[in-house]
């Protein structure tokens, strides 16, 4: 445990000289030791992006006093930040439908506190991974979806990311495309994963396809949800070696693992507030 309570600022803004400036003196008139600092200035967009951890001093002013002494240096610079404290966990909704590797890899990770996250909710339009759900003592919501059920099943969505407070929810091959309206809503709070395939083998068994073409690479994608499906701002991308002696079904495995790879990654590094939107791309400070 840290001596002192640490808190993370991240933040986005037009760039101009004295923005790292202005948030170390602050931080410094405050009594806030800084810890890491990491920043980026993007030329082509004329952004600047910066993320800061502090320990506070005795005399620490808490997240809310931290989150009102920055406010005028916020204003001040035109910036998107976000203020919290660096152990307080993100709370998350985990979302899957039949294939459980995913989601088995975060829970997991979660029960070992590989991640600053806690689970208050599993939600799936199928019952088969319930045991497992189960077998770590989280609530599962079994929510169907047909065409005909849709706008419901998502209400019933909105009322458990309300009632749990969510900060993030997480597609762990949730199967079902969220309306548009609901993308919007969620925006930046929402990640998915999916298989490097697109848009060359879409559709059932993509692993299969593939493996007919004799592709030589397999990999996963992790990203923000965005109304434009699969194509919102990628977070963490990973791959590995395929070849001719593997079957498709060695070929699906090797794909699980990667998906479950990346995935965590894309989680872990959100839930430590190292990630800011840039346009249609991200910076990840990892």
């Amino acid at each position: 445990m840290a001596e002192h309570p640490e808190y993370v600022l991240l933040l986005s803004c037009p760039d101009r000289p004295g923005i790292v400036a202005a948030v170390s003196a602050l931080l410094f008139e405050h009594g806030g030791n800084i810890e890491e600092s990491q920043q980026f200035d993007d030329v082509r967009t004329d952004r600047f992006f910066l993320r800061i951890r502090w320990a506070a001093t005795a005399d620490d002013a808490g997240v809310e006093g931290w989150r009102a002494l920055f406010a005028p240096v916020a204003e001040r610079f035109e910036m998107r930040w976000t203020l919290r404290a660096d152990h307080s966990p993100y709370r998350g909704l985990v979302m899957v439908s039949r294939f459980g590797h995913c989601l088995n890899d975060l829970l997991f990770r979660w029960q070992s506190g590989q991640l600053n996250l806690t689970i208050p909710a599993v939600v799936s339009n199928h019952r088969d991974l319930e045991p497992l759900v189960a077998s770590y003592g989280i609530p599962f919501h079994h929510i169907p979806v047909t065409v005909d059920t849709k706008t419901e099943a998502e209400e019933r969505l909105r009322a458990l990311v309300a009632e749990h407070d969510v900060d993030l929810v997480v597609l762990a091959r949730y199967m079902q495309v969220l309306s548009d309206g609901l993308a919007r809503d969620l925006a930046g709070r929402v990640i998915n994963i999916h298989h490097s395939f697109l848009p060359s083998f879409k559709g059932a068994k993509p692993y299969h396809q593939a493996f007919e073409r004799g592709v030589k690479l397999v990999g996963a994608t992790a990203h923000y949800v965005t109304p434009d499906l699969d194509e919102g701002p990628i977070i963490e991308q990973d791959v590995v070696r395929a070849d001719h002696r593997m079957s498709p079904d060695e070929l699906v495995r090797a794909g699980e693992e990667v998906e479950s790879r990346v995935l965590a990654r894309a989680v872990r590094w959100h839930c430590e507030s190292r990630i800011l939107r840039n346009g249609t791309g991200t910076v990840v400070f990892s």
